[in-house]
């Protein structure tokens, strides 16, 4: 069994550890936090082992699972790489693009495994979801979170808005053709509440909005396409879809000529809520199970690049001075 270890014990870090701890697919070795007074705290409550430096933990390693803040995250994974362990990266896989062009040569090189955080891509309602989104033409995006000091040190669209960027880069698979941003400060130095409408190649539009500035949390998005509306709650884990379907029951709906002389469709609404499975722990697991498969992580360090480049992209457009 793979071993694995954490460097980073902040909040999404004690989860991390958590899951890690109770895991049948990989077995967690300790922890390493810069706070001497962090680890003393992890190591008491959870029982784990506290590594006094992270080059001793990336010793006794195989995997190294990074869940830093963005600015520490090169810096690890690069130590990580050049002591040929694999690496699993929070979002966003680093603070600059010029970060994770070097990080993607690196795993190259030395033939490691790297996949990023992006949770959402193993949420259980948008697997299910996933499978009926086609060409979506228009998405509509709300990220709207409870206001938290904590990520302030970024803007919003790097905080929130990029898991909903990586969804949408996942599905469109075009070029983005145009972006236009806006976004504000309201109870920190950067921008806690954006909105984003990209338009790409072949037609499709997304307009997003994230937003830490809300009084409740809310992540949702909505995906049109020909003759389907899907929409998925990724916090309570449902999706729920309308769809025109074909069918050969005589009790059906026949709008129009618009569908063909001879065809008849039917209005199907479905909902339902998905298995209540942990999306952190399916991401790690199915990162260790690229490791023993020797196959491409689901989202690897291009993925992550791919999404970093659209949040800076719009985060530039948002931070530029008005005429």
């Amino acid at each position: 069994m793979y071993k694995i270890g954490v460097v980073g014990a902040g909040h999404l870090g004690r989860i991390h550890i958590k899951i890690l701890q109770n895991a049948d697919f990989v077995n967690l070795v300790g922890f390493y936090d810069i706070d001497r007074q962090v680890r003393e705290k992890i190591n008491v409550e959870f029982g784990v082992k506290a590594f006094e430096s992270y080059s001793s933990l990336i010793e006794e390693c195989d995997i190294i699972d990074i869940v830093t803040p963005t600015l520490s995250h090169y810096n690890c994974a690069k130590q990580a790489l050049h002591s040929f362990k694999h690496i699993f990266i929070e979002k966003p896989v680093t603070h600059t693009l010029d970060e994770v062009r070097k990080l993607i040569k690196l795993s190259n090189k030395y033939g490691l495994k790297a996949q990023v955080g992006h949770v959402e891509r193993f949420n259980p309602a948008f697997i299910e979801a996933k499978k009926r989104i086609k060409n979506p033409r228009f998405i509509e995006v709300h990220r709207l979170a409870q206001f938290n000091s904590r990520g302030t040190d970024v803007s919003v669209v790097l905080d929130l808005m990029i898991h909903d960027l990586d969804i949408i880069l996942h599905l469109v698979k075009q070029p983005v053709k145009c972006i236009y941003a806006s976004g504000v400060s309201v109870m920190s130095d950067t921008p806690d509440i954006a909105n984003a409408r990209i338009e790409f190649i072949n037609g499709c539009v997304a307009n997003i909005t994230a937003s830490r500035m809300s009084l409740k949390n809310i992540r949702r998005s909505r995906f049109f396409q020909k003759d389907t509306y899907l929409s998925v709650d990724f916090l309570n884990k449902k999706y729920e879809y309308i769809s025109l379907e074909e069918v050969e029951e005589t009790n059906i709906y026949e709008p129009s000529d618009e569908f063909g002389k001879n065809r008849r469709k039917k209005i199907i609404v479905h909902s339902d809520k998905s298995n209540e499975i942990n999306p952190i722990e399916e991401e790690l697991k199915s990162f260790v199970g690229s490791i023993k498969s020797n196959e491409n992580p689901v989202v690897d360090l291009r993925s992550g690049q791919n999404a970093l480049q659209l949040a800076i992209e719009i985060a530039e457009q948002i931070t530029m001075p008005q005429n």
